[in-house]
């Protein structure tokens, strides 16, 4: 079908080689022939060629120049040409293979070779653009892929997150406030010039998804302990505080037996370190300042004020402008003063988050 056929763009400002290049080529090709370097142009507005034969030696704009307006044009810059001409020095064939030729062909040229290496450099094309298309939907594939896994790893977080929270109606959707304040808060540190180096770092997407685990050891906590009306004794509050060993134990495990934890760094970071505090009065490991990952300086502010400002079995809810005094005044000793900087200036989008995330039982 001629259609279907691959097209060639024959250059020759000769006649009679133009008329017999045509008549060889024309059994196996669709052919257009062009008597000016200028004319290929014109057809090349209408005509999309799959390889051009290109005389050298050719008035006004030669092969060289017009391989060079060719090349220069990203719409034709992947047409191979292969130069036809009368010359047969190496330099001139040199000159022609660098300025972006496949090929170079001396006249008077015999027709069986040139069909062949018209056929070979089709072939190579053919490939070349069979390989661009696999790497293409090769790479799509893999975007594709991608999205499944990072929708799985979420709704993994999500599912596992809401387990614990299920055990504490009171703390209902602290778990989806937290993961905002800790947006508005990275979002303000960043606008802020402030950690950038390390934040850059980081896929914020999974930081914030994997805040989600930031609790999950309080799944085995007694709900003797977890809900408490009234404030726990020495001995309970050391139970309590075991639940960062063991959510760090249960991610590990996790991460131990997968190759593809990397999601889970940001969730091992911020379950160990969140209740650290700035002075090194905090727990499990009394880190102190910046030895505390940022991670986890983020998510204790977040934290924090989410534990003030709701009903918690062992207090009444405070207001938001309490727990903002008590969150600024903590700066230095519980929290890291550049976080608690950028809390002051988002803590009015910390009340917004509350209100719209706020639980069921409180007015």
């Amino acid at each position: 079908m001629e259609g279907s056929r691959h097209k060639i763009i024959l250059v020759d400002d000769n006649m009679t080689n133009l008329t017999l290049g045509r008549n060889m080529l024309k059994p196996f090709y669709e052919v257009y022939p062009a008597p000016s370097a200028a004319k290929v142009f014109e057809i090349l507005e209408n005509v999309r060629p799959d390889l051009i034969l290109m005389d050298i030696e050719m008035p006004e704009m030669n092969g060289y120049e017009a391989i060079k307006k060719l090349k220069g044009d990203s719409r034709f810059a992947d047409i191979p040409v292969i130069f036809l001409t009368a010359k047969s020095d190496e330099s001139s064939e040199l000159e022609g293979l660098d300025l972006g030729a496949v090929d170079y062909v001396s006249k008077p040229f015999s027709a069986p070779l040139l069909l062949k290496r018209i056929s070979n450099h089709l072939l190579i094309k053919q490939q070349r653009n069979d390989l661009k298309d696999y790497a293409d939907n090769l790479e799509k594939r893999v975007l594709e892929k991608t999205r499944e896994v990072l929708n799985l790893q979420s709704a993994v977080l999500t599912t596992v997150a809401d387990l614990v929270e299920f055990r504490d109606e009171l703390t209902g959707s602290h778990i989806s406030r937290t993961q905002r304040y800790l947006e508005v808060l990275v979002r303000e540190i960043i606008y802020d010039g402030t950690y950038v180096d390390e934040i850059k770092t980081w896929d914020i997407n999974f930081f914030l998804l994997s805040s989600q685990l930031h609790d999950v050891g309080k799944i085995a906590i007694s709900d003797n302990i977890l809900n408490k009306p009234g404030k726990l004794n020495e001995e309970e509050f050391e139970i309590m505080k075991t639940h960062v060993a063991i959510g760090v134990d249960a991610i590990k495990k996790i991460m131990s037996i997968t190759d593809e934890h990397s999601f889970l760094k940001n969730a091992l970071l911020v379950t160990e370190t969140h209740h650290e505090k700035w002075d090194g009065s905090g727990y499990p490991a009394g880190l102190k300042g910046s030895d505390i990952p940022l991670e986890g300086r983020l998510m204790a502010v977040a934290d924090v004020y989410d534990a003030l400002i709701t009903v918690r079995p062992y207090k009444e809810a405070y207001s938001h402008e309490e727990s903002c005094r008590i969150i600024e005044d903590g700066a230095g000793t519980h929290f890291d003063p550049v976080i608690i900087n950028a809390f002051k200036k988002a803590k009015e989008d910390f009340n917004d988050i509350y209100m719209a995330y706020k639980p069921k039982t409180a007015s």
